[in-house]
């Protein structure tokens, strides 16, 4: 099941889409995100996440032949006082320790038998989410989550399809792959695995963010530079302007020294970030000027490591993509 929500990590809902056609099953946040996926002709299950809100969405969720997660028990409610139509496809979410959605395990079977009770001709999928999978310090609390899945397990009669493993799950612990697994950052070629890029996983970076230089400045010894002044030459050098910012979803808080490329060539940023420019270090790439190729992250320049210099992570790098970024795809 391909997570595909915030705009597939800011990759295009419907590019991606149709880049991973094969997959079993999109995950979605927005019931919108569903419906553009459902009138775009995808006929693979289409899960809400986050389930719904609404009697309206309810209806909509109905229509379009949509599974979503249940996860509390007001949308437990709204859903037995719905009329019954067709064979919902329900993914009940348990509460194993993240503590953000979910029932408790010891509800479980209550919650179960009440939506069988419903509608006899329903469709049910037991549903947990690791709260530390990307930890190998934190294997303790995997295994504690799996028990409590366990425990609702053995007290329910019959075989429940599963999903567990989100992408860190997926790559560090196969016994938790169950009937589904729930592919997110991997599908975009990062790691979610804080000791290892996506290069070093194996993984394709499937969105590269470039610009170019459109000006070039000499500063002297001394020189500040930029918003704040906090940039100060330490030596005659020169300096590439560039045309980003952070109201294209580069980091505004990258401090002097995140790593950049000027023509395939590794420099670094310096100063403080604007709006619609930031600029870098040339000292060393003569050849580079107005015009100039320079890649902020993906191919040859590893988003991982350009969040973890702008003390983030590169999910939020990828997703903080503006609109007002031009895409350039390679998927026909």
């Amino acid at each position: 099941m391909a997570v595909v929500k915030a705009d597939a990590y800011g990759h295009g809902l419907l590019r991606v889409a149709r880049a991973l056609d094969a997959v079993d099953g999109f995950a979605v946040l927005e019931l919108e995100a569903a419906i553009q996926l459902r009138e775009a002709g995808f006929s693979q299950l289409i899960l809400l996440l986050e389930g719904f809100f609404s009697i309206e969405e309810i209806e909509a969720i109905n229509h379009y032949r949509l599974s979503t997660v249940i996860h509390c028990h007001e949308q437990l409610s709204m859903l037995l006082a719905h009329k019954k139509t067709g064979k919902p496809d329900i993914f009940l979410k348990i509460n194993t320790g993240m503590n953000r959605l979910g029932f408790r395990p010891e509800e479980g079977n209550s919650v179960l038998n009440r939506l069988r009770q419903w509608h006899t001709d329903i469709s049910i999928t037991l549903m947990t989410h690791f709260a530390c999978a990307d930890d190998l310090l934190e294997a303790d609390h995997v295994d504690q989550q799996l028990g409590s899945f366990a425990r609702l397990e053995e007290k329910r009669e019959g075989c429940i399809p599963r999903t567990l493993a989100n992408s860190a799950a997926i790559l560090r612990y196969p016994g938790t792959h169950a009937d589904w697994v729930r592919p997110g950052i991997i599908l975009y070629g990062a790691s979610p695995l804080p000791d290892k890029t996506g290069i070093e996983l194996g993984l394709q970076p499937v969105m590269t963010l470039t610009s170019r230089i459109i000006a070039v400045q000499h500063l002297d010894f001394s020189d500040r530079l930029g918003y704040g002044g906090q940039f100060v030459a330490d030596q005659p050098m020169r300096v590439g302007v560039v045309a980003a910012g952070y109201a294209d979803g580069y980091p505004r808080h990258a401090p002097t020294g995140t790593p950049v490329l000027v023509n395939g060539r590794r420099t670094r940023l310096i100063g403080r970030v604007s709006m619609d420019m930031l600029t870098v270090d040339l000292s060393g790439i003569n050849e580079a000027g107005a015009g100039s190729l320079v890649t902020l992250w993906g191919e040859g320049l590893p988003v991982e490591e350009v969040a973890r210099s702008a003390q983030t992570i590169s999910y939020e790098l990828l997703a903080a993509l503006s609109p007002r970024v031009q895409t350039v795809s390679s998927i026909p």
